[in-house]
């Protein structure tokens, strides 16, 4: 019984990998061993009491605290505290089953798989383990239900490495660097979360897919360090979003059809956006689309166009650019009415922003400049600073060139270039009373009453 065990035992690639020839496993000690022979010669084995063995010539170790084996069915069952050692993987539950003429081998009950090479840890309830072996299949795969969850390290992770935690319905691997998950899937880490039905990853080509119907798959930038509290945060949203890696870091995160990236500054939608990240940080921001044109929105600002850039170097929004038949328009202030708003267009809009502090202290963007080039367009309103009771002018430019520059939110110049032409309207000042004229003649008395007529006598 001991070569059929031997072998029925083997849980990895074999010694000599290019014969295929599974390695022995040697008993080491076991409690008690009972075996049992039908007359068809198939036998079933029982043994307790504790079960140790080992791969000869490998650092390969089973224990278990009790076996069956049925030749019949070409299954081995191990029970109670099992633990398998190897150099590919290390795997603890209270019941595993293995069968031999499929070489697969699922556990069940606190099930813990660990990736000794990247320290990449599996936990769930079951996990379905298909070996690589010659004639059968060449890479390991792995399945796994009842929503597990994965601490995903990569092998050039530093033993402290911040894991990714992903947790899903239904999970499925293969080889090192591939899976798929499904149903309600998550994946965490401090400055990194995302949400979505499905996910696709892999390693090998740097890349990462999240569909979903019920779940709209949502991707979450949390800055570069969890607890600073200055660190700004985007989210982005899509049909499906795409994500790029390189030595596990997200660099490039891509929404396809519907998107919407919410920042610190905009809020922009458009058919199809890409962030650019760079220390987990978002530096840059591409955006265009046919369907939905890209539509950039903040507290006083928007800006829409045919495709938009916008630089955020070490996440401090610096200047955005819009292109083909971009528009734009400006609040004075909250309170500012549709009919007072500026407004800006052009073939090409280029806008410009500095750090400011406010009134709470904290830093925020502030626009500085707008540039329009081609076609270029604007209608501004001018307040009159000595009286605030005076309507504002308004100004109506054209020009190849225009530039609109601003102090606190407030327009402090506009220079036209190129064919310029337009109109300034002034409101007209108050009609106040004239004080020299002569004071009018005062209205004549009232007629007096007529007499009453005298009354006939009888």
């Amino acid at each position: 019984m001991m070569p059929l065990l031997a072998a029925a035992l083997m849980l990895q690639q074999p010694v000599d990998s290019a014969a295929g020839r599974p390695c022995r496993v040697a008993v080491d000690s076991m409690g008690h061993f009972a075996q049992r022979t039908t007359g068809s010669g198939d036998t079933t084995s029982h043994g307790g009491g504790g079960v140790l063995a080992h791969c000869a010539g490998t650092a390969t170790t089973i224990a278990a605290d009790s076996f069956a084996h049925y030749s019949a069915a070409g299954r081995l069952d191990l029970l109670g505290n099992v633990r398998i050692r190897d150099v590919g993987m290390s795997l603890d539950a209270r019941f595993v089953q293995y069968f031999l003429r499929d070489e697969r081998l699922d556990a069940h009950n606190n099930v813990v798989a660990v990736n000794p090479r990247n320290g990449s840890v599996l936990r769930g309830p079951n996990l379905r383990y298909w070996r690589a072996a010659p004639g059968i299949r060449d890479t390991v795969e792995m399945y796994a239900t009842s929503r597990p969850t994965v601490e995903y390290r990569g092998a050039g992770d530093s033993a402290n490495a911040e894991p990714y935690i992903i947790v899903a319905d239904r999970m499925r691997f293969k080889g090192e660097d591939r899976m798929w998950g499904g149903g309600r899937v998550t994946v965490d880490r401090s400055d990194f979360a995302s949400r979505s039905d499905s996910l696709l990853l892999d390693q090998t080509q740097g890349i990462g897919v999240l569909t979903g119907a019920r779940q709209r798959p949502t991707v979450e930038g949390r800055g570069a360090r969890a607890d600073d509290a200055a660190a700004k945060s985007y989210t982005l949203t899509g049909t499906r979003i795409e994500l790029g890696f390189e030595d596990r870091e997200v660099r490039l995160v891509k929404a396809l059809g519907d998107g919407k990236a919410t920042g610190a500054d905009w809020t922009l939608t458009a058919d199809t956006i890409h962030l650019l990240v760079e220390q987990r940080q978002l530096q840059q921001t591409f955006a265009w689309g046919d369907s939905s044109r890209p539509h950039a929105i903040s507290t006083l600002y928007t800006i829409q166009s045919d495709s938009m850039a916008i630089d955020s170097p070490g996440e401090v929004l610096t200047e955005s650019r819009a292109f083909g038949d971009a528009f734009s328009t400006a609040r004075r202030d909250s309170l500012t009415t549709a009919a007072e708003m500026d407004w800006i267009a052009g073939d090409t809009l280029t806008a410009r922003f500095a750090q400011e502090t406010d009134s709470a202290g904290a830093e925020r963007s502030r626009l500085r400049q707008i540039v329009s080039r081609g076609g270029a367009r604007a209608l501004t309103h001018h307040p009159d600073a000595r009286d605030s009771t005076i309507a504002p002018a308004i100004n109506y430019s054209r020009g190849n060139r225009i530039s609109v520059t601003l102090t606190s939110d407030r327009i402090e110049r506009v220079v036209v270039a190129g064919r310029a032409d337009g109109v300034h309207l002034e409101a007209p000042p108050p009609v106040r009373a004239d004080t020299t004229a002569a004071p009018a003649a005062p209205a004549p008395p009232p007629a007096p009453p007529p007499s009453p007529r005298p009354r006939a006598r009888p």
